[in-house]
């Protein structure tokens, strides 16, 4: 990771709802990074429902993409690869008003991810989240695939010190 991508993460993650689209969707993105957290919230607005004047379920299924991948992400170091690499999602009710979605992934599971890939040189974990309405009800379910492992630094032949495979040269 070069020094100035690494100065600016912390910064980018601080103000995830400036990230385009997020912006464009109206996601609201708040951060509690001393516990991996992160909650996701979308007030509907005329530009992110649908014909039918709930949300755009586009817009609930891209409310719930980084955060596990972030979360994993910051918690392992930059020796670590994750990405997402399977996503599905259930619409179970019209979505209107505000939704939103809660992250986090306790230590304990984030430690048993970095030892499996230890022990096994990946792991794919998988996670669930749940967007709710203002009354609690789910609106929406998504199931989470990721894909971790180490990076493939200098000594396997990268000039950069980054990988030089993705997902499927494994």
């Amino acid at each position: 990771m070069t020094s100035l991508r690494r100065r600016l993460l912390p910064w980018l993650v601080r103000h995830l709802s400036l990230y385009p689209p997020f912006l464009g969707a109206g996601v609201r993105v708040h951060t509690d990074l001393a516990h991996h957290a992160y909650r996701a919230e979308l007030h509907a607005r005329w530009y992110n429902r649908n014909t039918w004047g709930t949300h755009f379920g586009g817009s609930l299924f891209a409310m719930t993409d980084p955060f596990y991948a972030l979360i994993l992400q910051d918690h392992l170091g930059p020796d670590f690869q994750v990405w997402m690499k399977q996503a599905a999602i259930d619409y179970l009710r019209p979505g209107t008003g505000t939704v939103h979605a809660d992250f986090h992934i306790p230590e304990r599971r984030m430690d048993e991810i970095r030892s499996e890939v230890e022990a096994q040189g990946r792991a794919e974990p998988t996670f669930s989240v749940d967007v709710l309405d203002d009354q609690g009800r789910v609106v929406a379910h998504v199931d989470q695939v990721l894909h971790v492992r180490r990076v493939a630094r200098a000594e396997a032949g990268s000039q950069d010190g980054k990988p030089t495979r993705g997902m499927e040269g494994e």
